[in-house]
């Protein structure tokens, strides 16, 4: 098997070698993966800051600066091998643009008048993003539970570090301070469920779900003959709020008839992760999990 490592490729591979090839996505390293570097941080803010680029651990460089010329090699050398950007300031700005709407669902007119662009530049450069494993959208699920249920999907960065970059945070105080703290944890806490499952050799089913007027559930997880329901806070403690959409979505669907059996789990920023007759609870340290549990 050939290992392409640079998605430019990717139309001349299908073309030339249908049928012939394996495609191997290739992501920033896992939790677990990044744990085996001897520099990787302990603590929940410094590892989100900083990221899980392996090179800033292998090679000891400092993030703001490997991440600085990341992101100006990708801006300056891998769009234009992809897309005809011509104007390459206007894509850095809609990259930090996207970096602020992390989390949040994606409405493409706002995020094209914004950025200066038509609604049709705004998907196409998205595309480009998600073609390059920069971010992923996060569809909503649609079931017949009720008729209103919001239907975008939520855009998510692959990577927590670059995240940060891109919205000026210079350091892991300055990130729990941070208006976007809770988002950046989420879009982190997807990721690291989004590679367990990849790295196992599981295709992930995840969705997001919100009702106009009802429960809105960060993460749900499709497997098997379950339901998995996340919840996700980046703070160090857990209350009982946590689990109130998780139980009323578990209600919708008992209400609906839906066959699959519904468990819940809470993934916060605390260190105990424990059992309740309600919800598992998961400190971020054990997100994986989610999925192995």
């Amino acid at each position: 098997m050939t290992i392409y490592p640079h998605f430019g490729l990717s139309q001349s591979i299908a073309q030339s070698l249908a049928g012939r090839c394996g495609i191997l996505v290739l992501l920033p390293p896992s939790l677990e993966e990044l744990r085996t570097f001897s520099t990787a941080p302990g603590d929940l803010f410094p590892l989100l800051w900083q990221g899980a680029y392996p090179r800033i651990y292998d090679r000891g460089i400092p993030a703001h600066q490997w991440l600085a010329d990341y992101n100006t090699t990708y801006v300056e050398r891998d769009v234009r091998q992809v897309t005809n950007v011509s104007d390459l300031q206007a894509f850095s700005g809609f990259l930090k643009l996207c970096a602020g709407r992390t989390a949040q669902e994606i409405n493409l007119s706002t995020l094209g008048n914004d950025a200066g662009v038509t609604h049709n530049t705004a998907r196409a450069w998205l595309s480009v993003l998600e073609t390059s494993y920069i971010i992923h959208r996060l569809p909503a699920r649609h079931t017949n539970i009720r008729k209103q249920v919001v239907k975008a999907p939520k855009l998510h960065f692959f990577d927590s570090g670059l995240t940060c970059y891109l919205l000026g945070i210079h350091d892991s105080e300055q990130l729990r301070l941070h208006p976007l703290c809770g988002a950046i944890f989420e879009s982190w806490v997807v990721s690291e469920i989004y590679k367990t499952a990849v790295h196992s050799g599981i295709q992930p089913r995840l969705f997001h779900y919100r009702e106009a007027r009802g429960p809105e559930i960060d993460l749900l997880i499709e497997q098997g003959e379950e339901l998995k329901t996340v919840e996700i806070k980046s703070g160090a403690t857990t209350t009982k709020d946590f689990v109130k959409n998780l139980g009323r979505f578990s209600d919708r669907m008992k209400g609906a008839g839906q066959a699959r059996r519904v468990r819940s789990h809470i993934v916060y920023g605390g260190d105990d992760s424990q059992q309740r007759s309600d919800a598992l609870v998961l400190s971020w340290r054990h997100v994986q999990r989610v999925i192995a549990d």
